[in-house]
């Protein structure tokens, strides 16, 4: 049986796609680009606008400055100064919050969940840009970037797997998974992880130098995790990247092994180097971590909520609800009325800001016993409607209380504190945590294929497109990267 087909033999000249002119007419949304390349990853037509698209964002991030030594060797020293930097600036930060400071990122509940809502376009892709390098596992020079990938994918375990993990968090707190009215530089990180996926075989140093940055420590990260833990949010997808990432065996190690293993011996080094600088400046591109906590709004995050119920409730009500003087589907004709429409409930006593909520009688329809309007709004819509309405009190990053308890609003237990109660209890009430396997037409499909595949090859290419980064963590996926594994040894 023959391996699996290498990459073309690699060349300094430069790339096509990477010192390309920018097109004249950028006029694609990200947004609109990402779900095209997600939805359909091998679709040819995409595929060519994305080349195009990923021209314009290569231009762009060649202005800007970047971070990375003059010289691959001194790659070690800056990923151990960057490391060092970010692990005593966290510990700063720990002792600045036992000494009593406030949360440095999350004001409330709402927003840390807004936070999660905002990024998961990026997260939803966590790992896609190293994709295209799998076809190509044979190769020795390419086993650390191969090994990223699959540890991105949890190496096939759907405990492990981060882009589910990510998907069930969201789902928890009932954050929809793809927001439809994100702003356009929300989905900018994505949509460059799957055009990098998508022309790794033109871009492969631009694809090593981005993986560069993406895998370094951030300091957001541990202080995303601390904060997440305190407002009773799980974590576990954040602690896991800052142990994963780590500069002693992690995958900002591997980062920067990639490079050094795959800078060209009887090429041009410099010309690899700098096209692995401009790869790595992709990654200042679009809505950032620090940008999408900063501009976290309460008041438009309220705003827009109300917007997108307007157009199933704009004719869902008796004409005879009427709020100054105009009816409740008058108010919600038009999305722009929303804004107007809250100010009115204010004024006639509908809504009492920065007080408990119980005391807005339209916080009651929404919530407790007979609520009219059970249901309406998800979990985040309510946790932000509800600090909406606390104001300065939802600065103790209280949740919306559990009607089936009777409790009220109170601080949260932090999301650890929350699992050593839930695993006390196990026992008495004969729990398992256990998942339970279920039947998928995928799987079986898949398993048919594998059993009918001619040689190693084509069986490569079957696993590989299973992995692809809209489906590596369904069940199909997860049993092909397993299977993976076996046939690589990665």
């Amino acid at each position: 049986m023959s391996a699996l087909p290498q990459f073309s033999t690699f060349t300094t000249a430069p790339s096509t796609v990477a010192n390309a002119k920018a097109p004249a007419n950028d006029a694609v949304t990200h947004k609109a680009l990402y779900r095209a390349m997600f939805d359909d990853f091998g679709d040819a037509e995409t595929a060519a606008l994305s080349r195009d698209w990923l021209q314009s964002r290569l231009a762009e991030a060649e202005t800007l400055p970047c971070a990375l030594p003059d010289q691959p060797n001194g790659l070690l020293a800056w990923m151990h100064e960057g490391s060092a930097r970010a692990s005593e600036q966290y510990q700063q930060y720990v002792s600045e919050r036992k000494a009593g400071a406030p949360r440095r990122f999350f004001g409330n509940r709402s927003h840390a969940l807004a936070f999660l809502r905002g990024v998961a376009p990026t997260k939803l892709v966590d790992g896609s840009w190293l994709h295209g390098v799998l076809r190509h596992w044979s190769n020795p020079r390419h086993a650390e970037l191969v090994r990223t990938y699959i540890e991105e994918l949890g190496d096939g375990r759907p405990d492990r797997n981060h882009v589910l993990l990510y998907r069930q968090l969201l789902a928890r707190h009932g954050i929809e998974a793809s927001p439809a009215d994100l702003p356009d530089d929300r989905y900018t990180q994505g949509a460059i992880q799957l055009a990098l996926a998508r022309h790794t075989d033109d871009l492969l140093p631009e694809v090593i130098g981005f993986n560069l940055g993406y895998e370094q420590l951030p300091l957001h990260l541990p202080i995303t995790a601390y904060e997440l833990n305190e407002l009773g949010i799980d974590p576990y997808y954040f602690t896991l990247h800052v142990t994963v990432d780590n500069h002693d065996t992690g995958h900002a190690h591997r980062a920067v092994a990639a490079v050094l293993d795959t800078i060209p011996r009887f090429g041009d080094p410099a010309e690899f180097w700098r096209r692995v600088r401009n790869g790595f400046r992709l990654n200042d591109l679009g809505a950032g971590t620090n940008d999408v906590i900063r501009q976290f709004d309460q008041q438009q995050e309220v705003e827009r909520i109300f917007q997108r119920k307007s157009e199933a409730g704009r004719s869902a009500h008796a004409d005879y609800c009427k709020v100054a003087g105009r009816s409740v589907n008058d108010w919600l004709a038009k999305p722009e009325q929303v804004p107007g429409f809250l100010k009115a409930l204010e004024t006639a006593g509908w809504i009492v800001r920065n007080a408990a909520p119980e005391q807005s009688r339209f916080w009651r329809l929404l919530d407790g016993d007979h609520a009219e309007m059970f249901g309406v709004f998800s979990p985040y819509e309510l946790q932000a409607i509800q600090d909406w309405l606390r104001g300065g009190f939802s600065l103790d990053g209280a949740a919306v209380p559990d009607t089936t308890t009777g409790e009220g609003i109170r601080r949260p237990r932090s999301f650890r504190a929350q699992q050593r109660l839930a695993a006390a209890r196990l026992p008495e009430a004969g729990l398992t945590t256990g998942a339970e396997a279920s039947l998928d037409p995928d799987v079986e499909a898949l398993e048919a294929r594998m059993a009918q595949a001619p040689d190693i090859a084509t069986l490569g290419a079957l696993l590989v497109d299973a992995m692809a980064p809209s489906r590596h963590w369904m069940p199909a996926g997860l049993l092909a990267t397993r299977r993976f594994i076996q046939l690589t040894g990665a």
